[in-house]
């Protein structure tokens, strides 16, 4: 077991760097990164023109951000599997699924408080 070592200024900087570097390596590598950022940009340009207030500015944000978190954390996931199970294995592929069934249902909830805010303001 690894002995816990003091708290260190200079490695809590470096973990900052390692998140930095998750986010790119996300955004560098996986399609549907940018896809989300696509529709994110969107949205928020889309929010602007609408003049939302705080509240749905709340909720938008949100949004964003778990769809974003989501689809993270599924690519974490896909990593891992593909780590401890290069060949296909039945229930690699059942894990892989159920995380891109979160991200489906994340992005599907986003949409929904979209249209609960954007839709009014075009009726």
């Amino acid at each position: 077991m690894q002995q816990k070592q003091p708290f260190s200024l200079r490695a809590r900087i470096k973990s900052f760097d390692y998140a930095i570097q998750g986010i790119i390596t996300f955004f560098k590598n996986e399609h549907n990164a940018r896809i989300h950022a696509v529709a994110a940009i969107a949205v928020i340009a889309l929010g602007w023109y609408c003049k939302l207030n705080r509240m749905e500015w709340c909720w938008i944000s949100l949004s964003i951000g778990l769809v974003i978190l989501a689809e993270m954390l599924n690519t974490a996931i896909e990593y891992l599997t593909d780590l401890v199970s290069p060949a296909m294995h039945p229930l690699a592929k059942k894990t892989k699924d159920v995380a891109s069934g979160a991200v489906l249902i994340t992005a599907l909830m986003a949409v929904v408080i979209g249209l609960f805010i954007f839709l009014p303001k075009f009726l």
